[in-house]
């Protein structure tokens, strides 16, 4: 506990360094912007600002990204209260209740609600990621390659059996990822493979040039095609009576916050999952536990409090494993793994003791990005809306540069601006054919390291797979990878059994 402490207080003394603050404070403006723009999120926004982040040193460039992590989840809220319009997929379930809340003139009750929820359980979550980063950290290091096989063949299957897309789908994904990450040059042999005739794609095809493809690119030919226009807004303005009036009101909820945010960190901390699905279960778990479940949907205080303190703590959770063990626990951590990576840090065990700076900055950057955030949403919300009164035929273009801006300096080639285009084009029919998207990234960040790990296995094993079988650890990773990832099937079972009318006696 006193090393932890210890730790976290040379975090603090990097992360408010002058140079590292104005990082922390950009990415949260920045973040939140985002958040409020229908077409972004944080996964969009941190890979569309990857290649301004490379120009800074690592630690700044990762305490930027953090806080823009944080805005973005709480700047999403406030398009779906006052616009009906989800600023992220994790706010989805916020509108719900805060849309109608709005309608009934309690908008700003709502907001404030949604803000403090996030608030608290970010905190409350960042606490719980501190504690467990080191202890996680130093047990990962007695891991060998076939554990870490292991654990990554449990990020795929999390993926599949929690995305909640049908299961082929997600197998496809996965696949589909995998190859792109093969291409290039074998990492072990150094063997060229999968060129296609050309020395282009020596290099492989670069993970900036995928995300700000897919989740860039794609998602504006989305949105585009499904014409999103800003409605109008119902006006709201937070004053320090709605705050106090919103917490008051929120004691009265704390076993909802208590179950969202224990479940909402846990989702989180599984690879693969993120925000959006915990942001569900925790309406779900609230309005299951409700006394009147029928009052959900009308417009409850309650039924904003447990998405969004849910997706808060699964935002947070989903960074513990990434920083720990080198696994992304949603998209997002995804791109913040890419980024590390185009760093030349591996993240994982090795990380926190070899740049403690960089760990232990970003985790005390969080404690200052989530202040940040609340106050900017709670007194700024008159700003945001603003922002959404730009037409959304100016916004499409602006972001489509910068797309292609950010696609050019990986090399400065114009293959590399064409692959932008290729991949913001599957990224688009993935949406249309609703084929999920986070697989995919998460296999090409992911691809190399898992062929590497499972080859290494075979090396000490002399070609045997018997070495996943006979390690405890490996064996209770895979046995849990198998449960995971044949839970829709058994899932699906039992419900057509329930479904089932049993003969009457």
């Amino acid at each position: 506990m006193t090393g932890t402490l210890h730790d976290l207080l040379y975090g603090l003394g990097v992360a408010t360094q002058p140079v590292n603050l104005i990082a922390g404070v950009a990415g949260v403006i920045v973040g939140t912007i985002i958040g409020v723009i229908p077409a972004l999120g944080p996964t969009q926004g941190a890979a569309l600002l990857l290649p301004v982040v490379f120009r800074l040193p690592p630690h700044t460039g990762l305490i930027f990204l953090s806080a823009l992590y944080m805005g973005a989840i709480f700047g999403g809220s406030v398009t779906s209260i006052l616009f009906n319009i989800p600023g992220t997929p994790m706010s989805v379930a916020s509108a719900f209740d805060g849309y109608p809340m709005a309608l009934k003139g309690q908008g700003s009750r709502a907001l404030a609600g949604s803000a403090l929820s996030a608030f608290i359980a970010g905190t409350v979550c960042i606490i719980l990621f501190t504690l467990f980063a080191r202890p996680l950290a130093d047990y990962a290091l007695t891991w060998g390659p076939p554990e870490y096989f292991s654990v990554l063949l449990l990020a795929y299957a999390a993926l599949v059996g929690l995305g909640g897309a049908n299961l082929f789908k997600s197998v496809m994904s996965v696949l589909f990822g995998l190859i792109i990450a093969e291409i290039g040059t074998d990492t072990i042999t150094g063997t060229l493979r999968l060129m296609f005739g050309t020395f282009a794609l020596l290099a492989g095809i670069k993970f900036l040039v995928v995300v700000v493809g897919a989740f860039g690119i794609g998602e504006l030919l989305r949105a585009a095609e499904e014409n999103i226009m800003t409605k109008g807004a119902v006006a709201a303005r937070i004053s320090w009576g709605n705050v106090f009036d919103a917490l008051k009101e929120m004691r009265g909820y704390w076993k909802t916050f208590l179950r969202s945010t224990i479940s909402g960190f846990w989702i989180g901390v599984l690879p693969g999952t993120g925000a959006t699905p915990a942001s569900f279960v925790g309406y779900g778990l609230a309005k299951r536990f409700s006394k009147h479940p029928e009052k959900f949907g009308t417009g409850i205080l309650e039924g904003v409090v447990a998405p969004e303190s849910a997706a808060s703590a699964a935002e947070v959770g989903a960074l513990l494993p990434m920083v720990t063990v080198g696994v992304p626990g949603s998209p997002t951590a995804a791109v913040i793994l890419g980024a590390l990576l185009i760093w030349g840090l591996q993240p994982g065990p090795l990380l926190m003791r070899d740049h403690p700076e960089v760990v232990w900055g970003f985790i005390a950057s969080m404690y200052i990005a989530v202040i940040i955030s609340v106050t900017l949403n709670l007194f700024a919300i008159p700003i945001w809306t603003q922002i959404l009164r730009i037409p959304f035929t100016v916004q499409v273009p602006l972001i489509t540069l910068l797309c292609f801006i950010g696609g050019y300096t990986e090399n400065n080639t114009l293959f590399t601006m064409w692959m932008v285009m290729v991949f913001g084009l599957i990224g688009f029919l993935f949406k249309k054919l609703d084929y999920p998207l986070a697989p995919l990234v998460v296999a090409i960040v992911l691809g190399d390291d898992t062929e590497a790990a499972l080859r290494r296995s075979l090396i000490m094993s002399h070609g045997s797979l018997g070495i996943l079988f006979t390690r405890p650890v490996s064996l209770a990773l895979l046995l849990l990878a198998a449960a995971l990832f044949f839970l829709p099937v058994i899932s699906a079972i039992m419900n057509k059994r329930r479904s089932i009318p049993r003969a009457a006696p």
